[in-house]
This record gives structure tokens, sequence and C-alpha cells, in this order.
């Protein structure tokens, strides 16, 4: 099994499709009102923005791997996005930053490498 698709709602279509295009997302269907789809970079996974009149903030974290977080986040704040957590190294062998989109929801950037899918604490079998 493959992650294909993830769907956030969101409040406002318009200002969360600036949003990700900020990000570098590739806004592939725009149906105006309720949705619109963007393609990651690589095209394996897809977003998915539908419009809702309410969102709970904070209930969603997004993961987006990138090969430097600190020049990834240099250019966000460039581009006018506010950083709530600043490129931190985690124990658990990550480099990553937090920032919320339009409604909340939670991204962090992070870079794993391939400690993201085989740390030294993987369980085989």
């Amino acid at each position: 099994m493959l992650l294909n698709q993830i769907t956030l709602k969101v409040t406002d279509l318009k200002k969360s499709i600036a949003f990700y295009k900020t990000l570098g997302l590739h806004l592939i269907v725009n149906s105006g009102n309720p949705y619109a789809r963007f393609e990651c970079p690589g095209g394996a996974t897809t977003l998915s923005l539908s419009e809702s009149e309410t969102v709970t903030p904070g209930e969603t974290g997004l993961y987006f791997e990138v090969e430097n977080v600190t020049r990834t986040i240099a250019h966000l704040r460039a581009k006018g996005l506010p950083i709530t957590q600043t490129p931190t190294e985690k124990s658990w062998r990550w480099e990553e930053c937090w920032l919320t989109d339009p409604d909340g929801h939670r991204l962090c950037i992070y870079h794993a490498g391939v400690d993201r899918r085989f740390p030294p604490w993987r369980v085989n079998g």
C-alpha cells in the first residue's frame, strides 16, 4: 500500500491555495468551491483541499521532507510564511521545523534521510 492522497478541510479555499502554492506544491485541479488538488514534487502523492464551514485547528499534522531544512525555511520566510518553530535537531535523528497553514493545520518541514524508514530502532518482522 502506498499513501496517495490526503484531504484537508479548509475554510478559505483561495487563501489555502495560495499558501500551498507558496510551499511549492503544484496545483493540478481547481474546481473553485469547494475543492482543489495539488501534486507534491515527484508526483507520487497528492494533497486535496475541501472547503468547509468549520475546521478544528491543530488536529492535523502534515510532514514534508526536504533535503535542506534551513535553506527551505529561509525561502519560506522570504515569501512571508510565519515559522512557529525554528529548525531543530531531534533525538530521533531528524531536523525539523514547524509552521501552520491559514486554517491552523500543523506542517512539519523536516529532513530524516534513511532514518525516516530505517532508524536504528526499526522493528523487523
